[in-house]
């Protein structure tokens, strides 16, 4: 095979549009056969002549128990003597809640005061009782135990369900959130 040969059979195919491509595709099929004969099928891309790495050392057992909400239920909620259990305090809060009609400001804001922690009621204490979006309580309230200390009560109204956050600090349970939730 002369130089010649060669030189002339080269030009001819990078002339052609065919020619070019087989010749990319050929480079193409090259590389990727290269490929698979260094790769050892664990999709890593490693070569084969790597060490494989050590298993990672477990630091922690998986079976502990690391969540922040514990696996038991929560416990039930405590009073101390002679104050009102969280149910009567929900649904005296809830009473007063929707009794805003015919009422002023103050003296509905007074009602909602001695079942209400400091912080709710400094929030409520701007609230226009007309805002209040039902009239009246159908059901008694549902506890949900959250934690030690810490009840959520649903209560049904006529208009939705009003769902109170209730804490007890010193064994006195106060209502500390109000939410509403409309049908």
């Amino acid at each position: 095979m002369s130089p010649r040969f060669l030189e002339r059979s080269l030009t001819g195919i990078f002339r052609s549009r065919w020619g070019v491509a087989l010749v990319i595709a050929v480079l193409v099929l090259a590389i990727v056969g290269i490929g698979r004969v260094f790769a050892d099928g664990s999709g890593t891309g490693r070569l084969p002549i790597s060490a494989p790495s050590a298993a990672p050392a477990l630091s922690v057992n998986p079976d502990d128990e690391d969540s922040v909400i514990s696996p038991g239920p929560p416990p039930s909620p405590t009073t101390s003597p002679g104050t009102a259990q969280p149910e009567a305090v929900a649904y005296a809060f809830a009473s007063a809640w929707v009794n805003h009609q015919d009422v002023s400001a103050k003296a509905w804001h007074d009602k909602l005061v001695p079942n209400a922690t400091k912080d709710l009621s400094d929030q409520l204490a701007d609230t226009d009782p007309a805002d209040v979006p039902a009239s009246r309580v159908i059901g008694r309230p549902e506890l949900i135990p959250v934690g030690e200390g810490l009840v959520d009560a649903t209560v049904t109204v006529d208009s939705g369900k009003l769902t109170l956050r209730l804490i007890a600090p010193d064994g006195r349970w106060l209502v500390d959130g109000v939410d509403w939730d409309g049908p």
